[in-house]
C-alpha cells in the first residue's frame, strides 16, 4: 500500500508480490516441519528437506514473475520480497 503511495500501482503490486514469493516459500517450510519429532536425526533431515523445498519454491514463482508478469518493477518486487524475508526473521527473535 505505501508502496503504491509513493511510486505507482504497478510498483505497488510489484512489492506486493515479491512479499507474496516470501510468504509463500516460508508457509510451505513451516507445512513441512509441523509434524516434529523427538528423534534428533529426523528433525534434521526434516528441516534440510524443508529448506530445499521452500528454496526451490521461490526459484519457481520468481521464474514465474519473469516468465508471466514481464512488466513488473524487478527492484520493488525485490524489496517486496527482503522486506518480508526481513519481518520474519525478525519476528523470530522476537519469539
Amino acid at each position: 500500500m505505501l508502496t503504491a503511495t509513493l511510486g505507482t500501482v504497478h510498483k505497488g503490486w510489484s512489492a506486493a508480490y515479491g512479499g507474496a514469493i516470501a510468504v509463500i516459500g516460508s508457509l510451505m517450510y513451516a507445512m513441512i516441519v509441523a509434524g516434529g519429532s523427538n528423534d534428533a536425526n529426523k528433525a534434521l533431515r526434516t528441516h534440510v528437506r524443508a529448506e530445499m523445498v521452500k528454496i526451490f519454491i521461490t526459484v519457481v514463482l520468481f521464474a514465474l514473475a519473469l516468465a508471466l508478469f514481464q512488466s513488473a518493477a524487478w527492484l520493488w518486487l525485490i524489496l517486496g520480497f527482503a522486506v518480508a524475508t526481513l519481518a520474519y526473521w525478525l519476528s523470530l527473535l522476537a519469539v
